[in-house]
């Protein structure tokens, strides 16, 4: 279907692609996967031919239609089903023409491509993959141009799934839709019987919706059996295998050249030695396994309070007066919740976050919170909000006023900011970084809180295991508005459904959940022993991270005890010090200086030797921590 042979192309002086080289045979589905700024979507504008190649060639098969559903959303006054049904070019002609053709024979033919078509199911299937998408009958008939552009583009990917070309690319297609939305988009693609190229960065997906992994690195493309676990594994067993062999290699090397330098000037060994330096020169070198470093997320401690952090008593909230989107609330928010709400877009997962974040006051009701309490709140449309020709630094400064710079540029940095990156215009840094700006800003004053919305579109895999990692070792409350299942798997302890107007909990986890939706829009299921196992994994995965949050506190917390008695003491000391370094207390110009200066060293002593304690207290406290770290750190290796 597909062929990739020594593609090379750059963007500048940047190489993007190094003679890269791969095939999709027909019927294939391809989780195209790298680094954000690897060239993924570059790779997919070369397969259309919106780009061209500086060497090498790239072929799909001749008479294959292919689509690209890139970024761009469609706009115009039909209704949503009639621009889907409008994208089938072919279908759409044919209709028109089977309109006036008088010739029996060209009739004919229309009526027969117009059955192969399936034309007379036409507006069912638009219908059915809109609502798989989360357009009810009523949304289906208004304008398109009536929908935001996050809305317009899940129109753009219903008219491409419903064309069925021999070649469907996707760009990663979650990034518009709910996690309803891409629980359908997965089942779709499974049962897709053409040929897939997705580009994701949602792991649940390439797990279950693709058949290999392409993974776009340093140039090459190198592709793997199975989904992204398999590809991970074997990716892992590839990179032990190229060191190894390395290793034997350098070994080699060094043996031969030892030989060589010893015995080269020696007439006797001379023939012996220039032979070994010629198997120097046949040995092709193994290139080292680089790998690229991700830089963490660091989320500050918060102020302890007691619980519970948030009540709602019969609260309602909306927008407009007489039109609540939410009514009768009755929840509780502790400090060690993890809650992730579901629901479809447009069900009031945004408003209740709103309401969270004191962003919106509730019309009815009471909402109660401690006076200390502080909510971060993190939003996709914040990334609008940044001043395009500030930097990370103005931004961050602006937030903490009372701060010296290098205190700005060690937050900045503990988000990935170097210094460089801190003083670049934000206009100049691609999605990711934005995104880990406006986590930086949300989490300068420590929020007890966290209120992350759709917090992963912008950050590839590597990046959102590591913002998985950091939320599981946050001591605060965090609640979660998120497509990406593997995050909600990962984080979430409680799952709230925000439906009909209300907040529920839901009795069951996400699996179930998946299920449920599926079942309820005709969806097939698939549930087997298999996903049973998988789904029994991530409850007790789920439970061992609520556990290791709890036996990870007071270890902390001790930890913190020792490094602040131990900060007191080095004050002390430091005053005691500078006292004792007054010269009146030796020269007779104070009063009972030699009296004074005795009684400062004596406790001088005795601070020195609650420091050794305290710093004995702090070692055992410390490497009580890491005991119980270290486990769970070769887990996740």
């Amino acid at each position: 279907m597909l062929h990739i042979k020594d593609l090379t192309y750059r963007i500048g002086d940047r190489l993007l692609f190094d003679r890269a080289t791969t095939h999709v045979t027909p019927g294939q589905k391809v989780g195209l996967i790298g680094r954000n700024g690897a060239g993924k979507s570059t790779l997919l504008g070369l397969i259309t031919g919106t780009l061209s190649p500086e060497g090498g060639s790239i072929h799909i098969r001749p008479r294959a239609a292919f689509t690209l559903v890139g970024q761009e959303a469609p706009d115009g006054p039909r209704s949503l089903v009639e621009a889907v049904l409008d994208a089938h070019y072919e279908m759409r002609d044919l209709q028109k023409e089977a309109e006036t053709a008088t010739d029996p024979h060209r009739i004919a033919d229309i009526h027969t491509r117009l059955a192969d078509l399936e034309a007379h199911s036409a507006t069912a299937r638009a219908a059915s993959i809109l609502s798989g998408l989360g357009f009810d009958a009523e949304a289906q008939a208004r304008p398109l141009n009536s929908f935001s552009g996050g809305w317009r583009m899940r129109v753009a990917l219903a008219s491409a799934l419903f064309t069925r070309p021999d070649l469907l690319l996707l760009d990663e297609p979650t990034n518009y839709l709910d996690l309803e939305g891409v629980i359908w988009l997965e089942s779709f693609l499974r049962t897709y019987p053409y040929t897939v190229v997705v580009v994701s960065h949602d792991r649940s997906l390439l797990n279950r919706a693709v058949t290999s992994i392409l993974h776009l690195e340093q140039g090459r493309l190198v592709s793997y059996a199975g989904g992204y676990d398999a590809f991970e594994n074997a990716r892992l067993l590839r990179n032990e295998r190229l060191a190894a062999m390395k290793s034997k290699q350098d070994a080699q090397r060094r043996h031969l050249q030892a030989f060589v330098d010893r015995f080269r000037a020696k007439a006797n060994k001379a023939s012996q030695a220039q032979s070994r330096l010629k198997m120097l020169e046949r040995l092709k070198p193994i290139a080292s396994v680089v790998e690229e470093h991700t830089v963490p997320f660091n989320f500050p401690k918060p102020s302890p309070l007691s619980p519970p952090l948030i009540t709602l008593d019969a609260v309602s909230v909306g927008y407009q007066e007489d039109k609540p989107v939410l009514r009768n609330l009755d929840l509780r928010i502790d400090p060690d919740d993890r809650i992730a709400l579901l629901g479809s877009n447009g069900n009031g997962k945004s408003t209740f976050a709103k309401l969270i974040s004191k962003r919106l006051k509730p019309m009815t009701g009471k909402l109660t919170v401690p006076r200390t309490l502080k909510v971060g709140y993190f939003a996709q449309h914040q990334l609008d909000e940044l001043r395009a020709k500030e930097s990370p630094y103005d931004h961050m400064a602006r937030v903490m006023p009372d701060s010296t710079e290098t205190k700005v540029r060690t937050r900045l940095g503990s988000f990935g900011f170097s210094a460089d990156k801190a003083d670049r215009a934000v206009e100049t840094l691609s999605g990711g970084e934005k995104a880990r700006l406006l986590f930086a800003l949300m989490a300068h004053a420590a929020p007890q809180v966290m209120i992350l919305d759709e917090p992963t579109n912008h950050l590839d895999i590597d990046s959102r295991e590591a913002l998985i990692r950091a939320l599981n070792e946050f001591d605060g409350a965090v609640i979660l508005i998120s497509h990406d299942r593997r995050l909600v798997e990962a984080c979430a302890d409680r799952l709230w459904v925000v439906e009909n107007g209300g907040v529920h909990s839901f009795d069951g986890n996400i699996e179930d959940y998946r299920q449920k939706l599926l079942k309820a829009r005709g969806a097939r299921t698939d549930s087997n022993d298999k996903d049973q196992a998988a789904n029994d994994q991530r409850k007790s995965d789920r439970r061992a991270a609520a556990q290791a949050r709890a036996k990870l506190a007071p270890l902390k917390q001790a930890l913190a005890d020792a490094e602040a008695h131990m900060d007191d003491l080095t004050k002390k000391i430091a005053r005691i010090e500078r006292a004792l370094n007054n010269p009146g207390l030796y020269d007779g110009s104070v009063a009972n200086g030699a009296a004074k200066a005795a009684h400062l060293q004596q406790e001088q002593a005795k601070l020195t030797r609650d420091m050794d304690a305290a710093e004995e207290r702090w070692l055992i406290a410390q490497e009580a921590l890491e005991k119980v770290k270290q486990p769970k750190e070769m887990a996740d290796k």
